[in-house]
């Protein structure tokens, strides 16, 4: 199971990379946006900035509306879900070429950090740090929406409506699932799906519905009909984005991997290094004073 949770892992991050190209191959890092849901008050605004660290007015700004969330939220959801204010806020910035996504949340309820980083990537949003926050408790589903409108304002270009598109479904999918499945099967399932969407393009619907299954399978959990046919709808859906560059990305993704993995565990060597020599040290002072 350890290792099925590795390869996953693995694949999700070749998902990630190369599902679909950024918007700029090489954005200049450091760049920053805040966006505030527009129905948050001036008290709620203060907590937000509060939140994300900054004074208000050292950033440029953005508002989202209820509006702007409903052109990619409305029919993936309940409406009850999308509500009618706007409350999700973001602060997006720019990071170095090949830094990947960091995401970090605050009373967000529904999305986890994770799915947040598939959809975006699915989005073709890359390198960035990406906090985002609410005065209360939220489901997060309309914050994708502001870090659209982030991103787009910082490069001065949009992104693929259909991505946007298909990110924010892939965002709802995995949220749904998770509530049956658990949030971390449900994030791997789907990027175990996306890894071998170039085979799933040859497959009959049957076929892709025998894979969802088998990779449910794969993860000890039962999922229903109307489930497979969730999954089978989002996986014609990222499909109909670039899945070529995927294979493009496995080299430098794999290198990446294990380069980080070595980092980490030679980290870990040196501080148990660390930790013998003063305790070979302690020992020897303890037997040359008799324990004193």
């Amino acid at each position: 199971m350890k290792l099925k949770k590795v390869l996953a892992a693995v694949m999700a991050i070749i998902a990630c990379v190369g599902m679909f190209a950024p918007v700029a191959s090489a954005l200049e890092a450091g760049q920053q946006r805040v966006t505030i849901g527009a129905d948050l008050d001036d008290t709620q605004r203060a907590q937000i900035y509060k939140d994300f660290g900054l004074e208000r007015g050292t950033v440029t700004e953005l508002t989202v509306t209820n509006k702007n969330e409903r052109a990619y939220l409305e029919g993936l959801v309940p409406d009850g879900k999308i509500g009618s204010v706007a409350l999700s806020c973001v602060y997006i910035t720019t990071l170095e070429e090949g830094s990947g996504l960091d995401i970090s949340t605050n009373n967000i309820n529904w999305c986890t950090s994770d799915m947040y980083k598939n959809a975006l990537t699915t989005a073709g949003i890359a390198d960035a740090k990406v906090m985002i926050s609410a005065p209360f408790p939220v489901s997060g589903t309309a914050a994708l929406t502001g870090i659209y409108k982030a991103y787009e304002d910082i490069t001065g270009q949009s992104l693929s409506d259909l991505a946007k598109s298909v990110g924010a479904e892939e965002l709802i999918v995995t949220g749904q699932l998770a509530e049956y499945i658990g949030s971390e099967d449900a994030t791997e399932m789907i990027n175990q799906l996306k890894g071998i969407l170039d085979q799933t393009q040859n497959m009959t619907d049957d076929e892709v519905r025998s894979e969802i299954r088998r990779i449910a399978d794969d993860y000890n959990v039962a999922i229903t009909d109307a489930q497979v046919e969730q999954l089978l709808g989002l996986c014609r859906q990222l499909e109909k984005l670039d899945v070529t560059e995927l294979k493009e990305k496995l080299l430098s993704i794999t290198q990446t991997v294990q380069k980080a993995s070595q980092a980490q565990q030679a980290i870990s060597n040196f501080a148990t290094g660390v930790k013998n020599f003063f305790t070979s040290i302690g020992n020897f002072f303890s037997n040359l004073f008799g324990g004193k």
